[in-house]
């Protein structure tokens, strides 16, 4: 029985690809090396800043990790300047809440920026936890976060739907013991999702309570 959920934030919640696009193409630009056209962000994300800026930079790596710095410092400041939730994700928040859900962000983001994003576009929802990348703890796929997540929810992982929009999601819910959903209008395709172990796919928020009426 699911008790609780538990989200990704880029890709699931928001669609924050143009932001993240633009303040890394800037940061990109300052260091001389070629941007990425949007579309391939779709890719270059998922798995942290540090990975973010590592394949960003191509053969360029002793670059990354002030490409990372300076992405990072300008896209705390515009996390919010093209970024919007995606069609149904507010309707569907406050349906899951009205169903006294326990609801949880976990995101590869840094977690000031996720808490910002968060707190800014769903400031209604009663969050048992928003939590990003934090230093010293693993990010997605290890499970780590996810179980912290699910401890603060009052539930035990095996109560917790996991919806998300990559592999990396898709893996993390696996190794935590969560019962992971795909999110086609996120950034990663259905075969990806259903590769990586997603039990069900959805192709639009509403579905989702169908799916928890099973």
């Amino acid at each position: 029985m699911i008790r609780a959920v538990l989200f990704d934030l880029d890709g699931t919640l928001t669609n924050t690809l143009e932001d993240i696009a633009d303040a890394m193409n800037r940061s990109l630009r300052m260091h001389g090396l070629p941007e990425w056209p949007l579309d391939a962000y779709r890719y270059l994300v998922g798995d942290g800043a540090k990975k973010l800026a590592e394949r960003a930079v191509r053969e360029e790596q002793h670059l990354a990790l002030s490409v990372q710095q300076e992405y990072q410092a300008y896209y705390q400041e515009h996390t919010q300047v093209k970024s919007r939730p995606y069609d149904g994700i507010p309707e569907l928040l406050r349906a899951l809440q009205a169903r006294k859900l326990p609801l949880a962000v976990f995101s590869n983001k840094p977690d000031a920026d996720t808490k910002h994003v968060v707190a800014h576009y769903f400031p209604e929802i009663d969050w048992a936890v928003v939590r990003g990348q934090i230093e010293g703890v693993p990010v997605k796929p290890d499970p780590t976060g996810a179980l912290a997540a699910a401890q603060a929810m009052g539930v035990s992982p095996g109560e917790v739907l996991y919806l998300g929009d990559t592999a990396t999601d898709m893996r993390c819910a696996r190794n935590a013991g969560m019962h992971p959903v795909g999110a086609l209008w996120g950034f990663r395709t259905a075969q990806e999702l259903m590769e990586s172990g997603a039990e069900h796919l959805v192709a639009h928020p509403g579905e989702l309570l169908a799916y928890l009426d099973l």
